[in-house]
């Protein structure tokens, strides 16, 4: 071992950067899906679309007045956001009320 007593070593914090948005909580319930309007966002994976479309069909059993809108997700274990499709996705989102998704797994 070396005797040399000048070695220095450099700390640092385990935090990492935090985002300055603060944090939000679920949006309220809605009291009914009659008359609204529901996103059904499928990801790329196979199962994906017919769990969705069982939904759908329960849904609208349910709830006759609903209308459902599709966005489809080809990209793989990435936010849609920060994909091509990130103005496609953010017009979809403003059209509807509620949302449901389903990963396919």
């Amino acid at each position: 071992m070396s005797e040399n007593s000048d070695i220095q070593y450099e700390v640092l914090s385990p935090w990492a950067v935090v985002d300055s948005v603060p944090l939000r909580g679920p949006a309220p319930r809605l009291d009914s899906l009659d008359d609204k309007t529901i996103g059904l966002f499928k990801n790329f994976k196979r199962a994906a679309g017919p769990i969705l479309e069982v939904v759908q069909r329960e849904l609208q059993q349910r709830y006759p007045s609903a209308r459902f809108v599709w966005f489809n997700s080809d990209a793989a274990n990435v936010l849609e956001t920060e994909t091509g499709n990130k103005e496609k996705f953010e017009e979809w989102a403003k059209k509807i009320d509620a949302a449901v998704t389903s990963v396919g797994d």
